[in-house]
């Protein structure tokens, strides 16, 4: 008895989650877009592309902190035989050391300029015989130097490293904030596609309802002999009829949720609905003049072509430091000490100045220079002609939604006078065909004249916010809330 009512708890807990895996699920708009932000690939790799372009910045900020390195050789050990020029002989060398290197470099950002702080401490013992004459020495070494290396004539590369990377942290904030506006439009779309089908079941059921009222109508009135029996063939072919379209409504319906939910992310196991509110304002008002000012305020293509001229600007500079005249300074002070006692060695100290100034003069290069230099100069003209045609081709795109918008608004009130004249109408004909003044064909002509309208009404007010969306993903600014949606992602 016992195992029996283990068995019977065990059956009740699979079956209560399985009822709960394949319980319907229903959604919102708002709530698939959230679905949607959480499991998509396209925003996932939007995001890691930020997080990279984040990095590589925070990366260039520390490069520009102190550096601190420490070098170490432990154990060095080499005996060589040498040629002495000046006295036309050779003489055998010997060396033992351990030493190391502290080394602390700082980039001056504003001038481009590098300050090194080295200092090598180490301890050596060498050993030289030069015409049978042996010397050795014992002794710790330190060499303590500041240097200082000042390119000239150029650009400051450090400062433009760092606002590349800067122009790159803002452009892949762009990236993301638009792949967050495409998902919102695909989601949209796809959840409309499964509110219509939802739609076309739901009237392809009522057609069914109907129909089979009609059907049970002339069926009364054949078997009274008020009607020909040809009139029930033709109910009984309508009433076939419409349950082939539920069934063709069902695939269609199941079809739409499969693609809506594979891209929500959504386990395709999971049976949904949705619900929606398309109904229309009558009091929204977009003034075509205000749209186009907005979206060429807020839109992030124009700020990205921008990111594009500078950054060209940059190759241009850069271009025009190729095998041009520069040059560099290098300065360095320090102290050099030795002794066989560690304590002493800076009793007697070596000072070790050191300047070094280099040119690099081009003489001739056969125009590559010049060449390369048209080459960028054409490239950041080609930049800004882009800039000129995205103002223009956001222009027209707003203008032709808005028109869009307003052409929508005229249909929608004229598919809701054709959906009352059509329900007027099929509540008419249905009284004509129980008086017997019409056949079953006519009636079904009536009914699916309601139907085709009431299916006309809801594509107009979903195609109505489909431009709506539109809208504000192309002026980036939503009329329906009358607020900006400029907003870029900050992590």
């Amino acid at each position: 008895m016992i195992k029996i009512y283990k068995y019977l708890i065990a059956l009740v807990l699979v079956m209560g989650v399985w009822i709960g895996i394949n319980a319907q699920q229903t959604l919102t708009l708002e709530k698939a877009l959230l679905l949607a932000e959480s499991g998509s690939p396209s925003i996932k790799k939007a995001h890691l592309s930020l997080e990279q372009s984040q990095q590589s910045l925070i990366a260039q900020k520390a490069a520009l902190k102190a550096r601190f390195s420490l070098s170490l050789n432990p154990l060095s050990y080499n005996n060589t035989l040498n040629f002495d020029d000046r006295y036309s002989s050779w003489y055998n060398y010997e060396k033992l050391s351990s030493y190391g290197t502290l080394t602390v470099s700082q980039p001056i950002l504003p001038t481009n300029t590098t300050i090194s702080v080295i200092n090598s401490f180490g301890w050596q013992q060498t050993s030289s015989n030069y015409s049978g004459v042996t010397s050795t020495d014992k002794s710790f070494v330190n060499d303590f130097y500041v240097a200082l290396k000042q390119p000239l004539f150029t650009y400051n590369s450090q400062k433009m490293s760092l606002k590349e990377l800067e122009l790159s942290v803002e452009n892949a904030e762009i990236e993301y904030s638009l792949s967050r506006l495409l998902l919102e439009k695909t989601v949209t779309t796809l959840f409309f596609d499964v509110y219509i089908a939802q739609l076309y079941l739901d009237i392809a059921n009522e057609e069914l309802k109907n129909t089979q009222k009609t059907r049970d109508i002339i069926a009364d009135k054949v078997q009274n002999g008020l009607a020909a029996e040809v009139e029930l063939y033709q109910a009984d072919l309508n009433l076939s009829t419409a349950k082939s379209t539920i069934s063709y409504r069902e695939v269609s319906l199941e079809d739409a949720k499969a693609d809506f939910k594979k891209y929500v992310g959504i386990d395709l196991g999971q049976d949904i609905s949705v619900i929606a509110t398309v109904d229309a304002s009558d009091s929204l008002l977009i003034p075509v003049n205000k749209a186009i000012e907005y979206g060429l305020d807020l839109r992030m293509e124009l700020r990205q072509r921008k990111i594009e001229i500078e950054n060209e600007q940059f190759t241009l500079t850069k271009t025009k430091d190729y095998n041009d005249f520069d040059g560099s300074v290098t300065l360095s002070m320090g102290l050099t000490g030795n002794d066989p006692v560690m304590r002493n060695i800076y009793n007697m100290p070596a000072k070790s100045p050191s300047v070094e100034v280099t040119f690099s003069v081009p003489l001739f290069d056969w125009g590559e220079r010049k060449a390369l230099i048209k080459a960028q100069e054409a490239a950041v003209k080609s930049t800004v002609v882009d800039l000129d045609s995205e103002k223009t081709g956001i222009a027209v795109e707003i203008g032709k939604i808005c028109r869009s918008i307003q052409n929508y608004k005229i249909q929608m009130d004229i598919e809701k006078q054709n959906q009352r004249n059509a329900e007027l109408a099929y509540d008419i004909n249905l009284e004509k065909y129980k008086n017997g003044d019409l056949t079953s064909m006519e009636l079904n002509l009536y009914q699916s004249q309601l139907s085709n309208k009431k299916i006309s009404l809801a594509e107009a007010r979903i195609n109505y916010k489909l431009e709506l969306l539109n809208l504000k993903i192309a002026t980036l600014y939503d009329f329906e809330k009358n607020q900006s949606v400029t907003v870029l992602h900050k992590k």
